[in-house]
């Protein structure tokens, strides 16, 4: 199992993570693009880089509006996990 971060380490990884925000024990970021079709071409493009990492975003969709919420859950809160895969997903338009 993933060790949790300590706040420290949180809030310093974070701080290099733009449009990511931590939310108790989430990391989250909203993404907005310009119609339905367009978001959901952005989270099929998610399987991948998830499925390699082995560890799985929440996804909520509204129209064309993104949101994703990491948490490493066996765990119980942000591991290393999260941020890495937030740093990839940070890289998909």
């Amino acid at each position: 199992m993933a060790q949790l971060l300590t706040d420290a380490e949180i809030q310093t990884q974070a701080s290099s993570l733009s449009g990511w925000t931590v939310e108790s024990s989430t990391l989250q970021t909203t993404r907005k693009f310009k119609d339905f079709v367009a978001a959901i071409a952005f989270v099929n493009k998610l399987v991948e880089p998830a499925e390699s990492a082995g560890h799985h975003p929440d996804i909520q969709i509204s129209y064309n509006k993104v949101q994703i919420t990491l948490t490493t859950h066996d765990a119980g809160g942000l591991t290393q996990k999260d941020f890495d895969l937030a740093g990839v997903i940070s890289g998909i338009s």
